[in-house]
């Protein structure tokens, strides 16, 4: 019989380690719900497999939703997997600690270890190419509010699809489920990306836990997704109904991605915000238009805010296309110093082949930065009038519609204006905190009736 781990308690933060044996389902006896009063407070736990938000846009949603769900007067704790979100000050966090391979690498495993099942589970699967926390994380999820779900008024899942959830949901937890999209669409972008039968191997390989999603998603009985265009995907990919999917859209933090009107813009400096290696992202179709650009263009800076892998697709392009010293590299930076670069950049540039939402999109705008956007997935409805939209993946569309504002300093007050003002009325966070209220006094009067 495996032991259990102990609680370590701070006053901000509590550490849970990783869960042992499975154990049985134990009924849990729902909180007092006052679904008929919206406007009492709620106790809140928002769960993430890993939240940091440098790690992507999940860890970006965990912590600007929270914050403005605590400002909105409910109680929030952030249930996350390492590596850690950076959380306002009134929402406590409750690490759910793992191995966290990525960071510590296959050799950080210790013979202790090993007498968690979990542990082993993250390991073998690292060790053969697969990526296993959405489902190691959904057991220590079940360990943790088994014995705590109690405290809490609603459950909400950050994509984490996992078959934890399901256990969740038997145990009579409400559990609300956010799907950001479909990964279904990340595979489909990097199995055409892929330059060989190895590389094809090795993604659909990493990917498996697609097999679980699929499934778990079926059975959920609350979700919700943050754009119209997800909504449709994730309907098509896991065979639901379109109608059976909530939308409550993103927000964007307006008090801290805003215009320094103190800087001044550079005229000759593009931005984007992309993760370098990524397919998804469409990095490499901006990176042919910048070469071209510079022809027109010769004094045309691009800063990204992003890290190419070495020996990796990017720098090989850049290599490619003779202009690795002309393009500036920034990563692991704050939020304060996006919103400076942010304010000092002529346009930014969102490439992606696909984005669920298109956070990058609503945070240039919100610093009042005109942008040039694809079409890719949610961006038309972010970006709407107030940018300028062109076709994914088209190098010719980028290099025009860059040219076109370069060359129109007066258009690019105008959309910088419009942008700022679409995102305060549509997409601040504390639009979506309210509307994601509402949606938890649905599901908890439907839960209860």
């Amino acid at each position: 019989m495996i032991s259990e781990e102990a609680l370590i308690r701070h006053p901000d933060t509590i550490q849970v380690e990783s869960q042992l044996a499975p154990q049985p389902i134990v009924e849990y006896v729902a909180p007092a719900k006052v679904a008929t009063q919206p406007a009492k407070p709620l106790r809140i736990a928002l769960l993430g497999y890993r939240s940091q938000p440098y790690s992507g846009g999940q860890g970006v949603y965990l912590k600007y939703l929270s914050k403005a769900l605590v400002e909105q007067g409910h109680t929030v704790d952030v249930i996350s997997g390492p590596p850690y979100p950076h959380l306002d000050q009134g929402v406590r966090l409750v690490e759910l600690a793992s191995l966290d391979l990525f960071e510590n690498g296959l050799g950080s495993l210790r013979p202790r270890h090993l007498r968690s099942l979990t542990n082993i589970i993250e390991w073998m699967a690292k060790l053969t190419g697969g990526f296993a926390e959405p489902y190691t994380f959904g057991r220590r999820a079940v360990k943790y509010l088994r014995q705590h779900g109690h405290n809490y008024d609603i459950i909400h899942d950050n994509q984490s699809l996992s078959d934890g959830m399901l256990r969740l949901q038997s145990m009579g937890l409400p559990l609300v489920t956010t799907i950001h999209h479909p990964i279904t669409s990340d595979l489909r972008i990097a199995l055409s990306a892929a330059r060989s039968w190895r590389d094809r191997v090795l993604i659909r390989r990493w990917h498996s836990f697609l097999t679980m999603q699929r499934r778990v998603v079926k059975q959920l009985h609350n979700i919700v997704t943050v754009s119209d265009c997800s909504r449709q995907d994730i309907a098509r990919d896991f065979g639901i109904q379109p109608a059976g999917i909530s939308l409550v859209y993103n927000g964007i933090d307006t008090s801290q991605f805003r215009p320094l009107k103190e800087i001044s813009r550079n005229p000759r400096r593009l931005m984007a915000t992309a993760s370098a290696d990524a397919p998804l992202k469409g990095l490499r179709y901006l990176l042919r238009a910048y070469a071209r650009l510079l022809k027109v263009h010769p004094g045309l800076e691009l800063l990204l805010v992003g890290k190419p892998r070495p020996g990796g697709s990017t720098e090989r392009l850049l290599n490619y296309l003779g202009i690795a010293d002309r393009v500036q590299f920034v990563s692991g930076i704050s939020t304060e110093q996006m919103v400076r670069y942010y304010a000092e950049a002529a346009i930014a540039v969102v490439p992606s082949v696909y984005e669920g939402f298109g956070l990058p999109a609503g945070e240039a705008m919100a610093c009042a930065v005109p942008v040039v956007s694809t079409d890719g997935g949610a961006l038309p409805e972010v970006v709407g009038e107030a940018g300028v939209v062109v076709p994914a993946k088209n190098v010719d569309a980028l290099v025009d519609a860059i040219d076109k504002l370069l060359c129109d300093p007066e258009r690019r007050n105008a959309l910088g204006a419009l942008g700022r003002e679409r995102i305060l009325e549509k997409f601040c966070w504390q639009v979506c905190a309210r509307e994601m209220t509402n949606y938890y006094h649905r599901v908890l009067v439907s839960d209860n009736s």
